[in-house]
């Protein structure tokens, strides 16, 4: 295969992954005029649709999803034997993509990358904090950050922090006068901030346990919001009840601007894990990043 061949596959390889030539085009640091002339003249050469073009989107024919297919897991191959060469240079170097949460990136990764991007100066590290369950390997990340229980099971998880739980909080306002709360299912009789996950669309049900019995409660209210953050934010302005990480509620119910409930409810839950694909060899700048993140028990 000629440099021209390749050249050509490898920007197919991301129109068709990214299904818009704009975020293909600017990973690879083109034009997207010029992009779409390299597809035309790959298509061309080979006699046979590649895309399905519209004003809006872009997508592979059959052919061109049969060709994405085969190409994909080859050029991770490449990928990773050129990652491999890092391990021959004095100094870690290379450019690691991660996929969080923006609780996780606040409260376990950058409290880590402080240290590790000092240390290792020639390493780059591209943090997207979303709070949808993303598919590492179709967004082409090298790793998420995620609760351990929600890892696939075909990935390599590390946990890189201690177990944890969410707690039922609102203020000391809205919770005068209103129905005491002594069970999860008493939450139905209040205004709750519900989280929604965009991956599949739906609210979080609240998870509780107790004495080995489990209950989740679908729980009410005005408010939906995708972010842990906002829904604190809500809760403080005493627009009803949020279920969010006891670390980020401790300073407040400390202060006494907010009050928990069902404490005896909440349980603990696996902390954050690091995952990344089995089959994809590592780097050397990743496998120090993932050493330095990993959960010891003592720290």
């Amino acid at each position: 295969m000629n440099r021209e061949n390749y050249n050509d596959l490898q920007a197919f390889l991301l129109v068709a992954q990214e299904r818009s030539f704009t975020r293909a085009a600017a990973r690879l640091g083109v034009s997207q005029s010029a992009l779409s002339h390299t597809m035309r003249q790959l298509e061309s050469r080979l006699g046979v649709r590649l895309l399905t073009r519209t004003t809006r989107s872009v997508s592979p024919t059959e052919a061109g999803e049969r060709l994405l297919q085969s190409l994909a897991p080859n050029f991770e191959n490449i990928d990773a034997a050129l990652l491999g060469l890092g391990e021959f240079r004095d100094t870690p170097s290379g450019t690691i993509r991660i996929t969080t949460s923006d609780h996780a990136a606040r409260r376990v990764l950058w409290p880590v990358l402080r240290t590790f991007l000092a240390t290792y100066p020639e390493v780059r590290v591209e943090v997207i904090s979303d709070s949808t369950l993303t598919d590492i390997v179709a967004e082409r990340f090298d790793a998420g950050i995620r609760l351990g229980e929600q890892v696939a099971q075909d990935m390599i998880a590390t946990p890189i922090g201690p177990p944890t739980r969410l707690v039922v909080v609102g203020t000391p306002g809205y919770l005068r006068g209103r129905p005491r709360i002594a069970t999860p299912r008493d939450l139905v009789a209040h205004e709750c901030i519900n989280l929604r996950f965009l991956t599949h669309g739906g609210l979080y049900a609240w998870e509780f346990e107790k004495d080995g019995h489990a209950l989740n409660v679908r729980v009410e209210g005005r408010l939906v919001f995708n972010s842990i953050d906002r829904i604190l934010d809500a809760a403080l302005d005493g627009f009803g009840l949020a279920y969010v990480p006891e670390d980020l509620a401790a300073a407040h119910i400390a202060s006494d601007r907010l009050q928990q409930v069902l404490d005896d409810w909440c349980p603990l839950f696996p902390g954050y894990h690091l995952y990344y694909p089995s089959r994809r060899q590592p780097s050397q700048a990743f496998a120090l990043l993932v050493d330095a993140l990993r959960w010891r028990g003592d720290q």
